[in-house]
Formats: C-alpha cells, sequence, structure tokens
C-alpha cells in the first residue's frame, strides 16, 4: 500500500458516490488521501462543459479518476443508445480536455468491456479492441466509452498528457444497482431470487436462453485495480481489468438459487437478447504493468452481495455459505 503517494494529492473522483467510486473513495482513504473531492450529478452535471470547468475549479485536482458513467443492462441500453453514447462521451472529452488545459498530472478513465468487438476470442486481449463492431444492444455505450482510449492515446502523442484507460469486466458487489429497470444480469437475478422467497413466488423469469457466458470482478477488487493503475501506471495503452474466469448465464442462475435458496420454476424468456455471445478477459497486463490479481472467490463475492441485499430489504437470507 502506497501511502506516500497519496498523502498530499488532490483527487477528484467522478461517480465518487456510486457503486463503484464509494469502494474506490474508501481505499484512497484507507491510503491517507485528505484532499477527495466527490462531485454529485444534482450539483455537476458533467454533460455540460460549464458543470466540468466549475468541478475543476472548485477540486483543484492533481488527479482525476473518471468513474462516473450513464449505464445499465441490456434493457436500459436497447432503450437509450442514443443518451448512453452522448452522456458518456460527452463527459470524457470534456473531462479530459479540461484537464489537459489545467496541466493535472493525471487522469485515470473507466471504459468497459463492452467496447469489444461482437465476436473477439476468448480471452479476450487487449490488442483485440479494433478488431470488429461491439455487440448492438450496447455498442453506442461500448464506443462512446472506447473514445476514452483514442483520446487519451492522442492527447499523450500530442501534449504528453498523463492518462490511461482501463476496461473492465461487468462488477458486482454490495451497494449494486438492484433497479429491474436498468440493473446488470447479477443483480437483478439475486432480486428475482430473494424477492420470490419473500413473496412466496414460486417462478423467475430470466431473460434470453442462459447459453451466453460472462466474466464477472467483485466490486472491491475492481477499486483496487484503479487505484494500482493511478499508483503505478504510466501509459496510454489499453489495460483489461478482470478475474479471469467466464461462466454461461445458465450456470450463473443456478448458483444464484443454490445460494438464496431459491427453490421455484426458472423461466426462459428466448424472446428477450442473449447479448454479446461470450466475455472472458486476458488480465495478464493488468497484473504485469502494476501487480493487480482479483482475489475475492466468485463464490465469496456473490455470498456478500446476496446478504447485502438481504439486509437492505429486511429479508433474512436463507444461504447457508460464509
Amino acid at each position: 500500500m502506497n501511502l506516500g503517494f497519496w498523502s498530499d494529492k488532490r483527487v477528484l473522483v467522478t461517480g465518487g458516490a456510486g457503486f463503484l467510486g464509494s469502494f474506490v473513495v474508501e481505499k484512497l482513504k484507507d491510503r491517507n488521501c485528505k484532499n477527495i473531492f466527490i462531485p454529485r450529478s444534482k450539483d455537476y452535471n458533467l454533460v455540460e462543459m460549464e458543470a466540468v470547468k466549475r468541478v475543476y475549479k472548485d477540486a483543484e485536482p492533481d488527479i482525476v479518476i473518471h468513474l462516473a458513467a450513464s449505464v445499465g443492462g441490456i434493457g436500459a441500453n436497447m432503450e437509450n443508445p442514443g443518451k448512453y453514447f452522448y452522456d458518456n462521451i460527452m463527459m470524457g472529452v470534456q473531462l479530459m480536455e479540461q484537464g489537459r488545459l489545467l496541466g493535472i498530472e493525471k487522469l485515470v478513465a473507466l471504459a468497459t468491456i463492452c467496447s469489444y468487438p461482437k465476436f473477439t476470442p476468448v480471452p479476450f486481449k487487449e490488442e483485440d479492441l479494433w478488431n470488429g463492431y461491439p455487440e448492438e444492444t450496447n455498442a453506442p455505450y461500448g464506443l462512446a466509452k472506447k473514445m476514452l482510449l483514442v483520446q487519451s492515446q492522442a492527447y499523450r502523442q500530442q501534449y504528453d498528457f498523463n492518462s490511461c484507460c482501463l476496461f473492465p469486466v461487468n462488477l458486482y458487489g454490495p451497494r449494486d444497482n438492484f433497479d429491474p429497470e436498468s440493473s446488470h444480469v447479477i443483480p437483478a437475478l439475486i432480486k428475482k431470487c430473494i424477492d420470490a422467497i419473500a413473496n412466496n413466488e414460486s417462478r423467475i423469469t430470466v431473460w434470453g436462453t442462459g447459453d451466453p457466458s460472462r466474466e464477472f470482478l467483485y466490486v472491491e477488487d475492481a477499486a483496487e485495480a484503479i487505484i494500482l493503475a493511478t499508483e503505478r501506471y504510466d501509459k496510454s495503452d489499453p489495460i483489461n481489468i478482470g478475474a479471469g474466469f467466464e461462466i454461461t448465464v445458465k450456470d450463473l442462475i443456478e448458483l444464484i438459487t443454490k445460494l438464496t435458496d431459491y427453490r421455484g420454476e426458472i423461466v426462459w424468456d428466448t424472446s428477450k437478447p442473449d447479448g454479446q455471445p461470450r466475455r472472458m478477459l486476458d488480465t495478464s497486463k493488468a497484473e504485469g504493468e502494476f501487480g493487480f490479481k482479483a482475489k475475492t472467490s466468485f463464490k465469496e463475492g456473490l455470498v456478500k452481495t446476496i446478504n447485502w441485499y438481504a439486509q437492505s430489504k429486511c429479508i433474512k437470507s436463507r444461504s447457508n455459505f460464509s
């Protein structure tokens, strides 16, 4: 743990009050960072340039960690392709440009696994990023986030601006978004199972066929990766952030039903899209460049997430795992 690196740094964390951001902020505090500025969306709409200029004026940061995003699951992406493209590209472009103009020390931006081509050989390697078009349901979001990489590389080349762009897999954990209108697959499935148990419902409906595979990273591990990259990685080459495994959605729902002790019927709505066929990252570059390796086992992370949701709803979890 590099306590000295952070002790005199002023750090702006966009999205710092959100799911991932809250864990990043906790880790910054653990590293003795005393000057952390967390803009709230009601006060700073970072899609607007004037708000970006104002947040820089108010925060006076040495380092910017850009986590803010307009994001959701497959359904939310299909309903908001224009909004997700515009909001994400404008936030990133303007934050990096103003950071350059003001001469900040470093900007670390979070992109997404959705930036990868729809048909990418598994495990995804960073050099595969430009070998095709992203999966259609989330392509506008994925492409907007991938422009952070383009901008980072262009700005380093022309202005010697120090920034990097990280490409994480789907995150999960306590404090995740469990709103069924916008949540990702793990919180959506946990909510369905826990709520069905609480309401004595005998069936749940799950989108798609269950055949696609996904990789998931526990949120606290992701936060550690971001901190390590900020401390140690001073290049603009893309870096994957993941746990290095894949699981089919069908196997995922079986695991979640077991951990929650849900015993009802599972109905697969095959009229709904599956999304990208397979997802798993090659994470060797993150380990080699700045020493990141995921520590939380998938079952351990799921149990923590299940128990957090159950407790937040005042529902006693029937899971026997610890």
